[in-house]
């Protein structure tokens, strides 16, 4: 009997000596779990946002943007060596838009002169005229009758467009038969936006 009370006793004093929380403790718990029920929650919605941001950016990229990077020198000045290139996706195409279209499995930008039923002439000086008004074109530096081996003057069919280098002395477009009149059906993209480098940030 006397060691069941010393025992007793005993668990009395442990009892007495645990200390309650005091309001304030408490308090302090109960906003500690309440950040961090409202951190996940606000974890889970950003990455719920990113999932639905990357979703939208593939479709878009996959149907509306293309983006692209210049190889080649046949449009400088006006596009240099990797810059970085946004293009739209659209079925119309006007004289002036520069375009990215396939040929022979290569990717290829260059600049829409003449769209269907207008007819184009280059004259050996390099100056271009389409249905026989001079084509104005400030975005040259030098006119040239370059790489050429079809007869002018020459008529867009139903379907096509005409298509110059802004380097006339050096690039590889409808002048040369390798390539000629180019089917809208082989048009990726109209080129609208050089993001890089930075520095070069331009609306084409």
């Amino acid at each position: 009997m006397k060691k069941t009370a010393s025992r007793k006793k005993s668990e009395d004093n442990q009892h007495s000596k645990l200390k309650r929380p005091s309001v304030e403790e408490l308090n302090q718990e109960l906003n500690r779990r309440n950040n961090r029920k409202r951190y996940m929650t606000a974890l889970k919605g950003t990455i719920y946002s990113l999932i639905v941001v990357a979703a939208i950016s593939l479709v878009l990229v996959s149907t509306v943007i293309c983006v692209m990077r210049v190889y080649g020198t046949s449009m400088e000045p006006t596009l240099s060596q990797k810059q970085i290139l946004i293009g739209l996706r659209s079925g119309s195409y006007k004289q002036g838009d520069i375009i990215a279209f396939y040929n022979n499995n290569n990717v290829l930008l260059k600049r829409v002169i003449a769209t269907a039923g207008d007819t184009v002439n280059i004259d050996s000086e390099g100056n271009v005229y389409v249905n026989d008004l001079l084509l104005e074109e400030p975005y040259l530096t030098e006119k040239s009758y370059g790489i050429c081996d079809i007869t002018f003057p020459v008529t867009v069919g139903e379907g096509q467009v005409f298509v110059l280098g802004d380097n006339r002395a050096t690039a590889l477009d409808s002048r040369a038969s390798v390539i000629g009149n180019v089917s809208t059906e082989n048009i990726i993209c109209r080129v609208f936006l050089r993001i890089w480098p930075f520095s070069e940030w331009f609306i084409l």
